[in-house]
């Protein structure tokens, strides 16, 4: 996936990055089976936009028998890093990303699994035993950890799993206690794909929209770091880089007046079922305005519409992951286009 698709412009795209500050975008994907030499993925249909993901499958059971599994899908990891804000759209929900699955048209119930790690070690019957809860972000898990025995908490703090922060609010000395571990949550449920007959799979969800608050890759007239990076990632070409290089020049202060979106989607988990490819795969990736900026790597993309891009594929091997980069005008009035 080598080539950028550019769609010049200067509108309002994904919500508004916080003010002198980021979030980080939560990569997100599609369905996961362990690998099967049975049920191939004939079809994968991707829709992306800045607010909302669908993804319609349709599977194929290649065998004379009917064949029973466990059909997952992960949510991103959460860290509990008060120094790394990351984007979560439905704060502060166990289904943060608004997560909806239907199987042939019928809505299905999927069970939920989390668990809590602190380097690496599963700490989930800890938390259980001192009701923390284990969504690391708000208000519920510091009034818990406020409350933990010192003994307790003086462990916690040695082994990596909070961090502790003593102030002077004003009126004396006061320890805080934050979270620092990491929440591991997936979606799963059991599904049936009967011999040599079709399966419909759909889902949707909110997606993780990173941001920051200036175009991070330009100052002083010129690219710089993390430049490399970016241009690696979401394959920028010298149209995109000309159309900033214009919005600096027509500024004033000679500064693009931008701010950046950042959508991640790992895709490489296509790669698990029978054949190891996607039959037929199709990428849409709308931009949610016609005069927005947006590039992001694909082979033989094409405009299809005023804010969407499209790329079809036969036998498609998901060797990559996708990564989305959108810059949204500074002074825009704020909230989603649609």
């Amino acid at each position: 996936m080598l080539r950028t698709v550019l769609a010049a412009g200067l509108m309002l795209c994904a919500a508004p990055a916080l003010a002198n500050d980021s979030t980080a975008e939560l990569g997100t994907g599609g369905l996961i089976l362990s690998r099967s030499d049975a049920v191939a993925m004939q079809s994968e249909d991707l829709y992306i936009s800045p607010d909302k993901v669908t993804v319609d499958y349709v599977f194929h059971n290649n065998t004379d028998k009917d064949v029973d599994a466990i059909v997952a899908f992960p949510m991103p990891d959460i860290e509990g890093n008060p120094e790394e804000m990351p984007a979560i759209p439905n704060d502060p929900s166990d289904n943060f990303l608004g997560f909806e699955v239907t199987i042939d048209g019928a809505a299905v119930k999927p069970q939920l699994e989390q668990k809590v790690f602190a380097l690496g070690v599963d700490i989930s019957a800890e938390l259980k035993a001192q009701n923390v809860p284990f969504y690391p972000f708000g208000d519920a898990a510091r009034a818990a950890l406020a409350k933990l025995p010192q003994a307790v908490a003086d462990d916690w703090v040695n082994r990596g799993i909070i961090i502790e922060d003593s102030s002077d609010d004003g009126s004396g000395m006061k320890t805080v206690y934050s979270p620092f571990w990491q929440l591991r949550s997936t979606y799963w449920w059991r599904s049936n794909f009967p011999a040599n007959a079709d399966v419909r799979v759909s889902h949707r969800y909110k997606p993780s929209v990173g941001s920051s608050s200036t175009v991070s890759f330009f100052s002083d007239g010129k690219f710089q770091d993390p430049y490399t990076a970016y241009k690696t990632r979401y394959c920028m070409d010298s149209t995109f880089e000309n159309a900033i290089r214009k919005a600096a020049k027509d500024d004033p202060d000679g500064y693009p007046k931008y701010y950046e979106s950042r959508i991640a989607y790992i895709l490489t988990t296509g790669g698990n079922w029978a054949t190891g490819t996607i039959g037929k795969f199709k990428l849409t990736v709308d931009k949610g305005n016609a005069k927005n900026l947006v590039s992001f790597c694909g082979d033989n993309v094409r405009k299809v519409g005023p804010t969407t891009f499209e790329m079809t594929a036969n036998d498609f091997y998901p060797e990559h992951d996708i990564n989305i980069l959108m810059l949204n005008p500074a002074d825009s009035n704020g909230g989603s286009a649609n």
